[in-house]
């Protein structure tokens, strides 16, 4: 069947073009918002291999993904991670249009320079405040001052950096617009995103959840904005900030379901596809991927996983005691 579609389309006629893949469940840093202090972590023999990550990449790439973003966990403390960037980055210009990558900046100032000579031009990394003893208290273990020298790597190779950030009620909610100021002075792209109940974390996110209407309302205070009509492929809607000549983007699950024009999929570092990052359905594609060295009982799982891609998510946050959120953390979906 395969043979005749030569692409992704799910059951609403939406073309998946974009895959979020994951390399890894490891992090080094233990964000709030994300995970728990004391995380267990998946063996290494549970994990794709990257040859295995490199052979799915080409596979997805024939069916016409157009974008990977490789995401963790921290995906640059994956042991040779270049070895995949350097496979998947050789496709860019030959059916892969982009390779990108999101990270916590930890490791940047190591890999920028090479990250760049693979193909990586674009780059999105994790930063929620500008404040050091308040990026201790959201990341428990993460050092600030070397996020600052990973992200200055960066610029310097010339990568096009895009600062994501999310709103934390009482905790950077007072730091936005220092946060659009300082993105203007460097031309970085801005994301706000709202949290997501995605796993057990020891607390409430009713308690952190700040709806980005009022971070743009905050904005606004300060800057003039007006609508962006900016399409990027994600789930972001943008706005102009003319005093800083920048797109700022708001990624909204709670205040505004961004499914309807939903392009992408997300593969874990274990090999399952989840066709909605808010829902429980997943296709296995690490047993196809290793019963056979032909690829054509991968692509009909890709193909048969595709055509049960839902409409789309319904993330709920309650001030309840027993709050709902999605049975497994980001760090296991892919960031």
């Amino acid at each position: 069947m395969w043979l005749d579609l030569h692409m992704l389309i799910d059951p609403f006629q939406r073309k998946i073009s974009y895959v979020r893949i994951s390399v890894t469940d490891r992090c080094d840093f233990r964000c709030t918002y994300c995970m728990s202090e004391e995380m267990q972590f998946l063996p290494k023999k549970d994990l794709l291999s990257l040859e295995e990550l490199e052979r799915l990449s080409n596979v997805l790439i024939e069916l016409g993904v157009k974008k990977i973003r490789i995401t963790g966990g921290e995906p640059l403390v994956r042991k040779n991670i270049l070895y995949l960037i350097n496979g998947v980055g050789k496709k860019i210009g030959k059916g892969l249009e982009e390779l990108t990558i999101t990270t916590n900046g930890s490791q940047l100032e190591r890999y920028a320079k090479d990250l760049f000579k693979n193909g990586v031009k674009r780059i999105n990394i994790s930063l929620d405040t500008l404040d050091k003893n308040k990026f201790k208290l959201i990341t428990r273990i993460g050092d600030f001052n070397k996020v600052i020298r990973g992200i200055n790597a960066a610029k310097e190779e010339g990568m096009k950096i895009k600062i994501n950030t999310v709103a934390l009620k009482g905790i950077n909610d007072n730091e936005i617009l220092n946060l659009v100021n300082w993105c203007g002075e460097n031309k970085f792209g801005l994301t706000f995103i709202e949290v997501m109940p995605m796993g057990e974390i020891g607390e409430k996110r009713a308690n952190q959840y700040m709806p980005l209407t009022d971070v743009k309302s905050l904005i606004q205070t300060k800057y003039s904005l007006s609508d962006d009509p900016l399409k990027t492929g994600g789930p972001a809607r943008y706005v102009h900030c003319h005093e800083t000549d920048q797109k700022i983007g708001f990624i909204t699950p709670h205040t505004h379901n961004f499914c309807e024009s939903c392009n992408r999929v997300r593969i874990t570092c274990t090999g399952e596809m989840y066709m909605c990052l808010g829902q429980q359905d997943k296709a296995d594609l690490k047993t196809p991927l290793r019963k056979s060295k032909n690829n054509d009982f991968l692509k009909e799982t890709i193909y048969k996983a595709i055509s049960q891609k839902p409409k789309g998510h319904d993330f709920v946050i309650e001030r309840k005691k027993d709050e709902k959120f999605v049975p497994r953390h980001m760090n296991v979906t892919g960031g």
